[in-house]
């Protein structure tokens, strides 16, 4: 969803705003698997379920930290921090990443953004900072805080 006004002409004004929020999202145990087969990440709180039962502090499975990291970046697209007038998006890196919880198997989370920072780059190209929360459906604490940075350029002037 995007702000009223939201475009690259406007957004030093939403500097300090909450850009939006994605909508709740299923983190399930075929997720956790896939992102274990694609980093070779296969440690046992992630991957075995019936040990993470018995052993785990969260009584089952729980996601990759980087599985969460990396649901940032199409959570803050779908909560519409892309001004619809930008031609492309291009991430640009991270500042500040603290993992504040686990994000349990079966698990809905979403991303709440908020524009803390536009610098232009450059005729055309503008660096945003975003703060990332990522919150999980029912838990006090969020999953993940982190400081995205987002590159965009404008379309070519006709």
């Amino acid at each position: 969803m995007t702000s009223t006004g939201y475009s690259m002409a406007t957004l030093a004004e939403f500097k300090g705003r909450e850009i939006g929020t994605s909508g709740w999202h299923v983190v399930d145990q075929s997720r956790i698997d896939a992102f274990a087969e694609c980093t070779g990440d296969r440690q046992w709180i992630h991957v075995d379920v019936e040990r993470a039962k018995r052993e785990s502090p969260y009584g089952g499975t729980i996601a990759h930290g980087y599985l969460t990291l990396s649901l940032a970046a199409s959570l803050s697209i779908e909560a519409g921090v892309i001004p619809p007038d930008a031609a492309a998006a291009l991430n640009y890196g991270l500042d500040k990443v603290r993992f504040v919880a686990p994000v349990k198997a079966g698990s809905r989370v979403r991303n709440r953004v908020v524009l803390l920072a536009v610098e232009p780059k450059g005729p055309g190209r503008v660096l945003l900072t975003l703060q990332n929360t990522i919150e999980i459906e029912g838990e006090p604490k969020p999953a993940l805080l982190a400081e995205s940075l987002a590159l965009l350029m404008a379309a070519p002037a006709a």
